[in-house]
Protein backbone atom coordinates (compact mmCIF):
# COMPACT_ATOMS: atom_id res chain seq x y z
CA UNK A 1 0.00 0.00 0.00
CA UNK A 2 2.77 2.34 0.87
CA UNK A 3 4.85 1.93 -2.46
CA UNK A 4 1.09 2.86 -4.05
CA UNK A 5 1.34 5.94 -2.03
CA UNK A 6 3.88 7.26 -3.83
CA UNK A 7 3.23 7.23 -6.82
CA UNK A 8 4.11 9.74 -9.23
CA UNK A 9 1.38 12.21 -10.18
CA UNK A 10 1.74 11.61 -13.88
CA UNK A 11 1.48 7.63 -13.34
CA UNK A 12 -1.81 8.59 -12.91
CA UNK A 13 -2.86 11.49 -15.01
CA UNK A 14 -1.38 9.70 -17.96
CA UNK A 15 -4.19 7.19 -18.63
CA UNK A 16 -6.57 10.18 -18.30
CA UNK A 17 -5.24 11.83 -20.98
CA UNK A 18 -5.32 8.45 -23.15
CA UNK A 19 -9.05 8.34 -22.37
CA UNK A 20 -9.85 12.04 -23.20
CA UNK A 21 -7.73 11.57 -26.67
CA UNK A 22 -9.52 8.13 -27.01
CA UNK A 23 -12.92 9.23 -26.02
CA UNK A 24 -12.47 12.28 -28.76
CA UNK A 25 -11.18 10.25 -31.56
CA UNK A 26 -13.79 7.82 -30.85
CA UNK A 27 -16.58 10.63 -30.97
CA UNK A 28 -14.70 12.62 -34.18
CA UNK A 29 -14.79 8.66 -35.86
CA UNK A 30 -18.13 8.04 -35.09
CA UNK A 31 -19.64 11.42 -36.35
CA UNK A 32 -17.23 12.10 -39.95
CA UNK A 33 -18.21 10.99 -42.95
CA UNK A 34 -15.40 9.63 -45.32
CA UNK A 35 -14.57 9.48 -48.50
CA UNK A 36 -14.65 6.04 -50.10
CA UNK A 37 -10.85 5.84 -50.17
CA UNK A 38 -10.75 6.54 -46.42
CA UNK A 39 -13.50 4.63 -45.91
CA UNK A 40 -11.52 1.59 -47.31
CA UNK A 41 -8.73 2.51 -45.08
CA UNK A 42 -10.68 3.31 -41.93
CA UNK A 43 -13.06 0.74 -42.03
CA UNK A 44 -12.63 -1.14 -38.80
CA UNK A 45 -11.71 -4.66 -40.78
CA UNK A 46 -8.94 -3.01 -42.56
CA UNK A 47 -7.93 -0.80 -39.42
CA UNK A 48 -7.74 -3.22 -36.80
CA UNK A 49 -5.37 -5.02 -39.20
CA UNK A 50 -3.21 -1.86 -39.76
CA UNK A 51 -2.93 -1.56 -35.65
CA UNK A 52 -2.37 -5.03 -34.79
CA UNK A 53 0.41 -5.24 -38.00
CA UNK A 54 1.80 -1.97 -35.92
CA UNK A 55 1.69 -3.80 -32.44
CA UNK A 56 3.25 -7.01 -33.81
CA UNK A 57 6.37 -4.85 -35.29
CA UNK A 58 7.15 -3.48 -32.06
CA UNK A 59 6.66 -6.64 -29.86
CA UNK A 60 8.37 -8.59 -32.15
CA UNK A 61 11.52 -5.89 -32.45
CA UNK A 62 11.24 -5.12 -28.81
CA UNK A 63 11.25 -8.82 -27.65
CA UNK A 64 14.80 -9.28 -30.00
CA UNK A 65 16.00 -6.06 -28.47
CA UNK A 66 15.38 -7.43 -25.46
CA UNK A 67 16.89 -10.86 -25.61
CA UNK A 68 20.23 -9.34 -26.79
CA UNK A 69 20.81 -6.11 -25.41
CA UNK A 70 20.23 -7.14 -21.86
CA UNK A 71 22.48 -10.50 -21.47
CA UNK A 72 25.09 -8.42 -24.12
CA UNK A 73 24.57 -5.13 -20.94
CA UNK A 74 25.46 -8.00 -18.35
CA UNK A 75 28.47 -9.16 -19.97
CA UNK A 76 29.97 -6.03 -21.01
CA UNK A 77 29.47 -5.27 -16.92
CA UNK A 78 31.61 -8.51 -15.74
CA UNK A 79 35.10 -8.17 -15.63
CA UNK A 80 36.95 -10.51 -18.36
CA UNK A 81 34.88 -8.11 -20.74
CA UNK A 82 34.59 -5.23 -19.16
CA UNK A 83 37.43 -3.20 -21.62
CA UNK A 84 34.67 -3.63 -24.61
CA UNK A 85 31.72 -1.81 -23.01
CA UNK A 86 33.31 1.64 -24.93
CA UNK A 87 33.18 -0.28 -28.21
CA UNK A 88 30.22 -1.96 -27.68
CA UNK A 89 27.96 0.94 -26.79
CA UNK A 90 29.52 3.39 -29.46
CA UNK A 91 28.84 0.37 -32.62
CA UNK A 92 24.51 0.95 -30.91
CA UNK A 93 24.70 4.44 -30.85
CA UNK A 94 26.03 4.56 -34.52
CA UNK A 95 22.31 2.90 -35.14
CA UNK A 96 20.40 5.17 -32.62
CA UNK A 97 22.67 8.38 -34.46
CA UNK A 98 21.07 7.36 -37.80
CA UNK A 99 18.45 8.52 -39.54
CA UNK A 100 15.59 6.27 -38.79
CA UNK A 101 14.27 6.10 -42.50
CA UNK A 102 17.61 6.37 -43.95
CA UNK A 103 18.59 2.73 -41.79
CA UNK A 104 15.84 0.98 -42.99
CA UNK A 105 16.35 2.30 -46.81
CA UNK A 106 19.59 0.58 -46.18
CA UNK A 107 18.76 -2.61 -44.64
CA UNK A 108 16.99 -3.20 -47.95
CA UNK A 109 19.55 -3.27 -50.14
CA UNK A 110 20.72 -6.00 -48.20
CA UNK A 111 17.29 -7.78 -47.27
CA UNK A 112 14.52 -6.47 -49.44
CA UNK A 113 11.33 -4.86 -48.56
CA UNK A 114 8.48 -6.04 -45.98
CA UNK A 115 8.43 -7.09 -42.17
CA UNK A 116 11.41 -8.66 -41.73
CA UNK A 117 13.62 -5.23 -42.59
CA UNK A 118 11.79 -3.47 -40.69
CA UNK A 119 12.08 -5.76 -37.74
CA UNK A 120 15.81 -5.86 -38.24
CA UNK A 121 16.16 -1.50 -38.75
CA UNK A 122 13.98 -1.29 -35.61
CA UNK A 123 15.82 -3.58 -33.59
CA UNK A 124 19.13 -1.81 -35.03
CA UNK A 125 17.64 1.58 -33.98
CA UNK A 126 16.44 0.32 -30.74
CA UNK A 127 19.33 -1.45 -28.76
CA UNK A 128 20.80 1.43 -27.39
CA UNK A 129 18.86 2.48 -24.46
CA UNK A 130 18.59 -0.98 -23.27
CA UNK A 131 21.88 -1.80 -23.64
CA UNK A 132 22.54 1.47 -21.80
CA UNK A 133 20.69 1.14 -19.36
CA UNK A 134 21.22 -2.08 -18.35
CA UNK A 135 24.98 -1.31 -17.99
CA UNK A 136 24.39 1.52 -15.80
CA UNK A 137 22.10 -0.48 -13.70
CA UNK A 138 24.08 -3.00 -12.98
CA UNK A 139 26.97 -0.71 -12.09
CA UNK A 140 24.95 1.65 -9.97
CA UNK A 141 24.78 -1.73 -7.45
CA UNK A 142 26.46 -0.37 -4.76
CA UNK A 143 29.89 -2.72 -4.54
CA UNK A 144 29.75 -3.41 -0.69
CA UNK A 145 26.10 -4.96 -1.15
CA UNK A 146 28.07 -7.47 -3.83
CA UNK A 147 31.33 -7.92 -1.76
CA UNK A 148 28.73 -8.86 0.80
CA UNK A 149 26.75 -11.72 -1.08
CA UNK A 150 30.27 -12.90 -1.60
CA UNK A 151 31.37 -13.11 1.45
CA UNK A 152 28.02 -15.16 2.61
CA UNK A 153 29.17 -17.56 0.27
CA UNK A 154 27.50 -16.49 -2.70
CA UNK A 155 28.58 -17.52 -6.10
CA UNK A 156 29.57 -14.73 -9.42
CA UNK A 157 26.41 -16.35 -10.42
CA UNK A 158 23.83 -16.30 -7.96
CA UNK A 159 24.79 -13.00 -6.83
CA UNK A 160 24.50 -11.48 -10.39
CA UNK A 161 20.72 -13.01 -9.75
CA UNK A 162 19.60 -12.70 -6.55
CA UNK A 163 21.22 -9.31 -5.61
CA UNK A 164 23.10 -7.08 -8.99
CA UNK A 165 19.70 -7.70 -11.11
CA UNK A 166 17.24 -6.93 -8.90
CA UNK A 167 18.25 -3.73 -7.64
CA UNK A 168 18.97 -2.69 -11.25
CA UNK A 169 15.34 -3.71 -12.64
CA UNK A 170 14.17 -0.32 -12.23
CA UNK A 171 16.46 1.24 -14.39
CA UNK A 172 16.73 -2.07 -17.13
CA UNK A 173 13.11 -1.46 -17.29
CA UNK A 174 13.62 2.04 -17.78
CA UNK A 175 15.27 1.53 -21.03
CA UNK A 176 12.88 -0.92 -21.98
CA UNK A 177 9.84 1.63 -21.62
CA UNK A 178 12.23 4.09 -23.95
CA UNK A 179 12.77 1.53 -26.21
CA UNK A 180 9.11 0.45 -26.98
CA UNK A 181 8.31 4.17 -27.31
CA UNK A 182 10.90 4.70 -29.72
CA UNK A 183 10.04 1.26 -31.94
CA UNK A 184 6.49 2.50 -31.61
CA UNK A 185 7.08 6.10 -33.34
CA UNK A 186 9.99 4.53 -35.73
CA UNK A 187 7.34 1.45 -36.95
CA UNK A 188 5.19 4.42 -38.80
CA UNK A 189 8.39 4.47 -41.30
CA UNK A 190 8.22 1.55 -42.00
CA UNK A 191 5.75 1.66 -44.11
CA UNK A 192 8.22 3.52 -47.02
CA UNK A 193 10.05 -0.24 -47.36
CA UNK A 194 7.03 -2.34 -47.80
CA UNK A 195 5.62 -3.15 -44.69
CA UNK A 196 2.10 -2.50 -42.94
CA UNK A 197 1.88 -0.27 -39.82
CA UNK A 198 0.38 3.36 -39.21
CA UNK A 199 2.69 4.34 -41.36
CA UNK A 200 0.48 3.68 -44.01
CA UNK A 201 -2.53 5.92 -43.02
CA UNK A 202 0.25 8.83 -42.27
CA UNK A 203 1.59 8.33 -45.92
CA UNK A 204 -1.67 8.06 -47.63
CA UNK A 205 -3.08 11.17 -46.36
CA UNK A 206 0.09 13.29 -47.12
CA UNK A 207 0.33 11.40 -50.64
CA UNK A 208 -3.62 11.91 -51.76
CA UNK A 209 -4.06 15.03 -49.41
CA UNK A 210 -6.46 13.53 -46.79
CA UNK A 211 -6.18 14.86 -43.92
CA UNK A 212 -8.50 12.70 -42.23
CA UNK A 213 -6.12 9.93 -42.85
CA UNK A 214 -3.13 12.02 -41.40
CA UNK A 215 -4.97 12.74 -38.26
CA UNK A 216 -5.98 8.91 -37.72
CA UNK A 217 -2.95 7.82 -38.38
CA UNK A 218 -1.36 10.38 -36.59
CA UNK A 219 -3.50 10.31 -33.42
CA UNK A 220 -3.49 6.33 -33.15
CA UNK A 221 0.21 6.28 -33.23
CA UNK A 222 0.13 8.56 -30.46
CA UNK A 223 -2.62 7.01 -28.44
CA UNK A 224 -0.49 3.71 -28.55
CA UNK A 225 3.02 5.19 -26.90
CA UNK A 226 1.20 6.76 -24.39
CA UNK A 227 -0.34 3.83 -23.29
CA UNK A 228 3.05 1.79 -23.88
CA UNK A 229 4.67 4.63 -21.56
CA UNK A 230 1.88 3.82 -19.06
CA UNK A 231 1.95 0.59 -18.83
CA UNK A 232 5.67 0.37 -18.65
CA UNK A 233 5.38 2.97 -15.59
CA UNK A 234 2.98 0.15 -14.15
CA UNK A 235 5.46 -2.19 -14.63
CA UNK A 236 8.51 -0.43 -13.33
CA UNK A 237 6.26 0.74 -10.13
CA UNK A 238 5.50 -3.06 -9.76
CA UNK A 239 9.44 -4.26 -10.04
CA UNK A 240 10.91 -1.76 -7.94
CA UNK A 241 12.47 -3.44 -4.58
CA UNK A 242 10.08 -1.81 -1.47
CA UNK A 243 13.47 -0.12 -0.16
CA UNK A 244 14.33 1.81 -3.86
CA UNK A 245 10.55 2.93 -4.86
Amino acid sequence: MNRWRRVPVDVWFEPIVILVIGIGYLLWYRSTSFTPTEQAALGWTTLRTTIGEHIRLTVVATVIVVVVAIPLGIALTRPALKRLEPLAVNIANIGQAAPAVGLLVLFTFWLGTGFRTAIVGLVVYAILPILQNTIIGLRQVDQRTIEAARGIGFSAVRTLVQVELPLAVPVILNGVRTALVILVGTATLSTFIGATSLGTLITTGVTLFLPKLLISGAVLVGLLALTIDWLGRLVELAATPRGIS
